[in-house]
């Protein structure tokens, strides 16, 4: 940078000396539009569960969840997205429940899209781990997750969760070559419109607990996902990742997690100047959660973390948080 000026001529503290001179020259900023709120969902009528490692997050039945998806509408929120908490009892080693036209996902999307329509886009996850009993996101064959027999499984269940107008098919499960499979599955069925997120930079983190808490995958899982969900030492290797899939006919590509990978985000957009979700993903949520309820950090930290997402590049941000930072920004 050069001919910035000098003290005392130059003086960067008259931009920050009120309110209303920090808000007039703010270079990032956040609105309800770049929340994506992510919810559980479970069988039963007027179900609302807590979720002991996800204070204040719920599992809802389908009736409960249209209260929620109802408030999202109202403060704007463009888009949701869905998680199924599967019985445990319609859970195999081949995930088979993932494509039964009657499972909690295609019942709360055929619920959904008649009571809200296209008032809100529904986003669905493309991965065997809700509905496998070892807690893997697929086919495991050999001792290995066999990549090629779960992609013929993600094919089918992108089909029926278009089939029930989900607007968004995301595949999670970090399979080599599903994207292609996937779009051309869903072009010669005629969804051609059907968007495809791709989690094509998802990392083998230590923060998703909860999560898999929430689904109830957590005790089932046998061993790790370091095999196919990537390595958090790698930088080329994400950006290896998304150019496949983006060649393969991916719409938007999602980073996950969120916090600890922002220098992923910022190379992704940089490099692609494609749509970027992140995902904070349930871990980041309690610790920041927990550290509130603590009184280790304030509130604020909140609205600070989603914007350090948005700064690195993020689109929009698949949050926990999203319907109280709606509230505060409304």
């Amino acid at each position: 940078m050069k001919n910035i000026g000098r003290f005392p001529s130059l003086r960067m503290r008259r931009n920050r000396k009120a309110d209303w001179i920090r808000r007039l020259v703010s270079e990032h900023n956040l609105s309800a539009n770049d929340l994506i709120l992510p919810l559980f969902v479970k069988e039963g009528i007027k179900k609302k569960e807590n979720i002991d490692s996800m204070p204040n997050v719920f599992r809802y039945s389908i009736d409960e969840l249209a209260r929620v998806v109802e408030r999202a509408c109202k403060l704007g929120i463009p888009l949701i997205a869905l998680f199924p908490y599967t019985d445990q009892k319609k859970k195999d080693p081949k995930g088979k429940e993932a494509v039964n036209k009657n499972n909690l996902i295609c019942k709360a999307l055929r619920y959904l899209k008649k009571e809200f329509k296209n008032d809100i886009g529904i986003m669905c996850d493309v991965a065997l781990d809700p509905y496998t009993n070892h807690g893997h996101d697929g086919i495991i064959k050999d001792n290995k997750i066999d990549n090629d027999l779960t992609i013929e499984i993600l094919i089918k269940q992108s089909l029926l969760q278009a089939e029930m107008k989900c607007d968004i098919i995301a595949p999670s499960d970090m399979m080599d070559g599903r994207i292609g499979k996937i779009r051309t599955a869903l072009d010669s069925k005629g969804f051609k419109d059907t968007q495809l997120v791709s989690y094509a930079v998802k990392y083998a983190s230590n923060f998703y607990g909860p999560f898999r808490d929430a689904v109830g995958s957590k005790k089932k899982l046998k061993g790790d996902k370091k095999t196919y969900q990537m390595d958090f030492r790698n930088t080329n290797e994400a950006l290896r990742e998304v150019a496949l899939d983006v060649n393969e006919g991916a719409d938007i590509v999602m980073v996950k997690p969120g916090l600890p990978y922002l220098d992923i985000i910022r190379v992704v957009k940089d490099n692609f100047k494609l749509p970027v979700f992140s995902y904070q993903v349930s871990g980041e949520y309690a610790l920041i959660k927990n550290g509130i309820k603590k009184g280790i950090i304030s509130e604020e930290a909140i609205l600070e973390s989603l914007i350090s997402l948005k700064r690195s590049g993020s689109n929009a941000i698949v949050s926990y948080f999203s319907i109280d930072v709606a509230n505060q920004l409304k």
